[in-house]
């Protein structure tokens, strides 16, 4: 079930996911919510490896939130890549004891390599980082004052 929260306190650190076919981007936040980090992607596999790869990053960075990129078509309406993020995202909300919310991630990829290019990162360096500058910029989408907020429950 989801809900739209239009303003939540969210508990930090909050860990981003850029949900890849191949590799899962990510991003965590600070205690205080200022700074973004990108952490190296994982390798997208089996749902018992990933959850327990998340369950790993969850412990080392202490996240307290969790937020998943919403891959929404762009006039807003769900594909196949949103239902499948969906459904991710509840397995993930009946399997972790921290808050799941959802992020629309239209154009995140384009905001990334953007990034990157502005970084100065050269192209062989980029397709390496994509994926988590992706989550980053979820992230930081997600923590915007003027975002809706919503909740994924695992019930």
């Amino acid at each position: 079930m989801e809900s739209t929260l239009e303003s939540t306190a969210i508990r930090a650190p909050v860990l981003a996911l850029d949900l890849g076919e191949k590799r899962v981007g990510v991003a965590v936040s600070d205690a205080l919510l200022i700074s973004i980090t990108r952490i190296g992607a994982i390798p997208r596999s089996n749902w018992k490896k990933l959850l327990q790869d998340v369950k790993d990053l969850i412990q080392r960075y202490d996240a307290q939130t969790m937020v998943i990129g919403l891959p929404l078509n762009l006039n807003g309406s769900d594909g196949a890549a949103s239902f499948a993020a969906r459904r991710v995202a509840f397995k993930f909300a009946r399997s972790l004891n921290v808050p799941i919310y959802l992020q629309d991630e239209r154009l995140t990829s384009m905001a990334a390599e953007h990034n990157l290019r502005w970084e100065g990162r050269d192209p062989a360096e980029k397709s390496g980082l994509v994926d988590s500058e992706a989550a980053a910029v979820i992230l930081r989408d997600f923590l915007s004052p003027h975002q809706d907020k919503q909740l994924i429950s695992g019930s």
